[in-house]
């Protein structure tokens, strides 16, 4: 099988693991790293470079990186902001690509790429690895089996405490920053994959509810919410960007309850707990740091000529945005572009 070659656009943190993560794939190179600072995305470069493998080519003109013939996919991890323009050129340049969550910032820009990937037949993909990961797969296998009986509601926390910095991608509104967009979207999109595992799909909330507290730059740093749904299930969440929680995941039924103990965007233990019954508790190690299982799985649509991936389609990512939409207008965050 013939290498499957990528090109990095934005060396940041995120971008080290994704790198980090290809050695892991069968197939997986990366041959191009492309970022604005040209000193920088070389010494990033060297950086990913595994022993006796030449670093990537650094390059810092998007047009000239996608007229590469050989270039198969483009990873993009720049700030939520600057996804959409990455995203467009690419896919109009008929490049695959897997881009950080969140793909964009709103649903009507994410509507416009969905559209630009069906119309041109190229493979988009935003990439929510936690869905890959094996622990979720043991979890929907319960899930499936009714191992805790019916569905009755969840509980996620996903919060963590930086330094405030008015100029970060955190924290700077004309990044599309605060936590809702950066770190509850995990909380929203897992809601919907437990709903899905459980009662075959994820119904429309019946109501969206949400309170907060903004930085002093006007974006979210901390978000609490609940959604109602159907049959009296609820899903309450806290994401936030100025505290600390235990960041689980729990899951409740009418005869048990799965917890992700700890960190459920990167889970490598769940546990199904019911009464009269001995505990179960399930570690599922990562093969590599866990981007590994999302690259593969990505490799394996553009391969296969697929345009989007059936386990992070299209449609998952256009329904959580549309929930975070709706959070930000209650809690009054609007960013300078839109």
């Amino acid at each position: 099988m013939k290498p499957f070659c990528w090109a990095l656009i934005g060396p940041g943190g995120i971008a080290q693991r994704f790198a980090a993560a290809l050695p892991d794939v069968a197939g997986a190179e990366l041959h191009w790293v492309l970022g604005r600072d040209a000193a920088r995305a070389a010494s990033f470069a060297r950086q990913v470079a595994g022993p006796g493998v030449p670093p990537p080519r650094v390059v810092v003109d998007l047009a000239c990186l996608l007229a590469e013939p050989a270039l198969d996919a483009v990873y993009i991890a720049t700030p939520h902001a600057q996804h959409g323009d990455s995203v467009r050129q690419c896919l109009a340049a008929g490049k695959a690509v897997l881009c950080e969550k969140p793909l964009v910032p709103n649903l009507a820009q994410a509507e416009a790429l969905v559209q630009l990937a069906r119309q041109r037949k190229v493979f988009l993909m935003e990439a929510v690895w936690t869905r890959f990961l094996p622990t979720y797969t043991v979890v929907q296998g319960w899930l499936r089996e009714q191992a805790i009986g019916p569905l009755r509601g969840l509980q996620s926390s996903f919060c963590f405490n930086p330094p405030f910095d008015a100029g970060s991608r955190i924290f700077d509104p004309a990044l599309a920053g605060g936590a809702l967009l950066d770190i509850g979207i995990y909380n929203l999109t897992m809601t919907r994959w437990v709903m899905q595992q459980a009662l075959g799909a994820c119904p429309q909330p019946l109501s969206i509810q949400a309170s907060g507290v903004l930085a002093p730059t006007g974006v979210d740093q901390r978000v609490a919410g609940m959604l109602n749904f159907p049959g009296g299930i609820t899903s309450q969440f806290i994401c936030a960007v100025d505290g600390r929680a235990d960041n689980g995941l729990r899951i409740f039924g009418e005869r048990g309850v799965i917890t992700v103990p700890v960190d459920f965007w990167q889970a490598t233990e769940a546990v199904l707990t019911r009464p009269g019954q001995p505990e179960q508790r399930v570690k599922a190690p990562f093969r590599g740091n866990g981007f590994e299982y999302e690259i593969e799985a990505a490799q394996a649509c553009v391969r296969a000529g697929q345009i989007e991936s059936a386990v992070m389609p299209h449609a998952e990512t256009l329904a959580t945005l549309a929930w975070m939409d709706e959070i930000r207008r209650q809690l009054g965050v609007r960013y300078p572009f839109e």
